[in-house]
């Protein structure tokens, strides 16, 4: 088979991620599809006569794609059965991300690539393996010049023996839903996938860097001396364009683009619910939780002043399995009522 660069960035190559057992996770994506499917008219009725509504799979909210639930329903830290994978808490040091690929370079394809979607994080340590090769240097020191071109001065590897000053404690709930230190663990096998230690400052920075690319080519400066962004708009707007066969796990509206979740602007019908363009990506570590949402301005041909235009969301948690997204989303949207109000 072959796996491009652009099936690895969407998750659609047909790696693994940490669970191995290609039955469990067909079992888990066909319970998902069906807890998805409307229901018929007469299960509706047995439904609201309280008949079958603990055994019937369509009566259940899809956890996974519902971040709303579980924001409000669940207590942080205390529900995420990923994180019983043993792979998270892997403690041999890598020297590179080739190296690294031992971990699962010999273990079968979970479907041909570009059939079906399943994230995998092994898919981002090959993609950062291609970056090496490609780069000519290491993967690690490619990534810190790229944040140093970005300002992004507080970005750096999770690495457990550098002195980091201000690096946080991570924290997760153990069996008896007792708060204790996370731990330790090395990530040198996923530094693309869940290796970097930053700051609220510094993503916010990368935000705007990329709102700013993204809109450049929407701007002519008076002066016509508007910078160029760090990247072409047509990369960033590729970047966010949902890719088909994609789902996403924290928006149900979302599809993943390349490295992005993506909800596109959409309103089926007048006066009904309105969808509106913004880009997000959550982030889950041991004892940690992250997400960074971009809302971009909807940009009218008088639109004045100069880009990023929008509201950049991030929040960063040193506790595990909290879900984010959506308290990200309604901050954004917040914001940008705010502003569109004035």
């Amino acid at each position: 088979v072959t796996i491009t660069t652009r099936l690895l960035v969407s998750h659609l190559s047909g790696i693994r991620h940490y669970e191995k057992d290609i039955a469990k996770v067909k079992e888990e994506k066909e319970k998902a599809n069906r807890a998805l499917k409307p229901t018929k008219p007469h299960q509706d009725k047995e439904q609201r006569e309280g008949k079958g509504i603990e055994k019937t799979d369509s009566a259940k909210p899809r956890k996974e794609h519902d971040s709303e639930t579980k924001s409000r329903n669940s207590k942080p830290g205390r529900r995420d059965k990923e994180f019983e994978q043993e792979e998270y808490y892997l403690k041999e040091k890598f020297e590179s991300v080739i190296e690294s690929l031992k971990i699962f370079k010999n273990d079968p394809l979970f479907f041909k690539p570009g059939d079906q979607f399943l994230y995998s994080t092994y898919g981002f340590t090959l993609l950062s393996a291609v970056v090496e090769r490609a780069a000519g240097q290491k993967f690690t020191d490619y990534m810190l010049k790229m944040f140093r071109d970005l300002d992004m001065l507080s970005t750096v590897l999770d690495d457990n023996e550098a002195m980091i000053y201000n690096r946080a404690r991570c924290y997760v709930y153990n069996k008896k839903g007792r708060l204790v230190n996370a731990p330790y663990v090395d990530n040198s096998y996923k530094w693309a996938g869940g290796g970097f230690l930053s700051s609220v400052g510094d993503l916010l920075k990368f935000g705007n860097a990329l709102l700013y690319s993204y809109q450049a080519g929407q701007f002519k400066s008076s002066a016509g001396k508007l910078l160029p962004g760090y990247l072409k708009p047509g990369t960033v707007s590729m970047m966010w364009t949902p890719v088909p066969k994609t789902e996403v796990s924290w928006d149900r509206d979302g599809k993943y683009a390349m490295a992005w979740a993506v909800v596109e602007k959409q309103q089926q019908c007048g006066c009904c619910r309105q969808q509106r363009h913004y880009a997000s990506h959550t982030g889950g570590a041991v004892g940690a939780s992250s997400v960074l949402l971009i809302l971009p301005e909807e940009l009218g041909p008088a639109a004045g002043g100069a880009p990023p235009r929008g509201v950049i969301v991030t929040i960063v948690c040193n506790m595990q399995s909290v879900s984010l997204n959506s308290t990200a989303l309604k901050i954004a949207r917040e914001f940008d009522r705010e502003k569109r109000a004035q």
